[in-house]
């Protein structure tokens, strides 16, 4: 049955990528992420689209169209990563944009079970798997420290000597004087008590005029 030009199993498949969409939009929009509910949904209907339409161009070499697909979500991902001092933040995101769109053209080829089956896995990563993730990430992380002092109160030497206290891992990548103030760049490897406990020590240090993690 056609209505106009669009068949029925074409109105079925935009409808089946709009709820598989959707279901990855709603994690992304839950945790607040750059690329959530209504593009999530964009890219699953976008991808089965063109997956439609590559089929009525062409039969023998659909193929064309897909590869493209593929290219032009790169663009898109790559929209999404940012960098945040020593981490580089999006890139989960970007993933699932690449997904949703390896989904949507699995419904526009009417792999339906497999794009439904895709979309369940997804989800468990994103939803469990997190959890676990933030948990390793309490073990053990690495983050970049600017810290600024008066030169003529405190030095690096009694601030190597209190990392050491706390038992961290240090790294100083570079080192600054601007008039009468030092300001020192440490890549600091703890789990997440002993970044609790530095940041304590830092704030309430009458030395140190600031830092930042």
């Amino acid at each position: 049955m056609d209505f106009l030009d669009i068949s029925y199993s074409e109105i079925i498949k935009i409808l089946v990528a709009f709820l598989l969409g959707a279901l990855l939009g709603l994690e992304r929009e839950y945790h607040n992420k750059s690329a959530g509910f209504r593009t999530l949904i964009m890219i699953t209907i976008g991808a089965t689209l063109f997956t439609i339409v590559s089929y009525r161009i062409s039969t023998t070499t659909p193929d064309r169209i897909a590869a493209n697909i593929v290219t032009g979500i790169g663009f898109i991902g790559a929209g999404v990563i940012f960098k945040a001092g020593m981490k580089v933040g999006g890139i989960t995101t970007a993933a699932t944009i690449w997904v949703a769109a390896a989904i949507g053209m699995a419904v526009g080829y009417g792999a339906f079970y497999l794009a439904a089956f895709v979309t369940i896995i997804i989800l468990i990563i994103l939803l469990l798997l997190t959890r676990l993730e933030t948990s390793f990430d309490k073990l053990r992380q690495s983050r970049l420290y600017k810290i600024v002092y008066l030169k003529n109160e405190y030095s690096n030497t009694l601030l190597e000597e209190k990392f050491s206290l706390l038992k961290i891992e240090f790294i100083k990548n570079k080192e600054m004087k601007m008039g009468g103030r030092v300001i020192v760049f440490y890549k600091i490897t703890a789990n997440q008590l002993k970044f609790d406990e530095l940041n304590s020590f830092l704030m309430q240090s009458s030395e140190v005029m600031g830092f930042d993690a």
